[in-house]
């Protein structure tokens, strides 16, 4: 059966007015076009990527590329990134920096601060994420199989090494997972054993909640406000593994201060920014 000539429009024009709809009347169906968009763009993105990077071929310095083509993405959605501290950054030594991990939008606060040289440790799934997970492994990210603990106690050592002859930085979310619930979860050990096995600092950086604009909960995305700040490197020279569990306690503790400092500053409270103590917290 064959439509005549202008159904097809007609059909396309039906289907804008729809869309349109559930863009003005729906907060839900905005939230799921926001997201997707946001996916579909970074995967874009991606392959513009891949064959600049690919003249490198895998390296560090292709993160530059990455971040060169990612920094625009905040406009796109009316997002205001401010960093504060960036001074705390060790000018000349490798480092682990340490960030809290809020959901995919972090993307956007890290590629605002990320320092040069700097590559993130993701889990090995990113690699099969189509032209994403091929533009990460051209820029260096390194990639570990959480599930097979000998495996990433393996890479972890391979950084250590990497970091002290390659001058290059890592960037790690201690808490293993995306956390929507308005705190941090407790601080998985690996980045602080690295920190300690290479003998380098540990810079912690804290995102504020993203409450202002942003609720999974409540499907929730519009503009607003993220700070990014920067805290003091913390030492780890003459630390040993019997130190870790201490170490990490008291780098969550401080970013944790700062969270609920940064996440309350003019802001609202909303479901997605618990109050300490409520659900969701952690204990140290």
């Amino acid at each position: 059966m064959e439509l005549w000539p202008g159904a097809w429009t007609a059909l396309l024009l039906l289907l804008l007015l729809l869309l349109s709809t559930l863009w003005f009347c729906s907060s839900s169906a905005k939230y799921f076009f926001k997201m997707a968009f946001y996916n579909g763009w970074i995967l874009f993105l991606a392959i513009l990527a891949i064959p600049v990077c690919a003249v490198r071929g895998r390296n560090v310095e292709n993160m530059k590329i990455l971040r060169l083509l990612l920094l625009h993405v905040k406009y796109l959605y009316g997002i205001r990134v401010e960093v504060r501290g960036a001074q705390h950054f060790p000018p000349t030594q490798p480092y682990v920096v340490v960030s809290n991990h809020q959901s995919s939008l972090d993307l956007l606060g890290m590629m605002e601060v990320l320092p040069d040289r700097c590559v993130p440790i993701a889990k090995r799934e990113l690699l099969w994420a189509g032209s994403a997970g091929l533009a990460c492994w051209l820029a260096g990210v390194i990639f570990i199989d959480r599930k097979r603990t000998g495996d990433a106690i393996s890479v972890m050592s391979e950084v250590a090494q990497t970091l002290l002859t390659q001058d290059v930085r890592v960037w790690v979310f201690p808490e293993g997972t995306r956390n929507h619930n308005g705190s941090m979860l407790p601080f998985k050990r690996g980045a602080f054993h690295l920190a300690v096995q290479a003998q380098v600092p540990i810079v912690p950086i804290v995102m504020s909640s993203y409450q202002d604009f942003y609720c999974k909960k409540e499907r929730r995305f519009t503009s607003g406000r993220c700070q990014v700040r920067v805290l003091p490197p913390v030492p780890t020279e003459g630390l040993t593994p019997d130190d870790v569990p201490a170490l990490a306690d008291r780098v969550r503790h401080s970013m944790l201060t700062i969270f609920r400092e940064i996440s309350t500053d003019g802001l609202g409270g909303g479901d997605c920014l618990k109050k300490p103590g409520g659900a969701g917290e952690a204990r140290l």
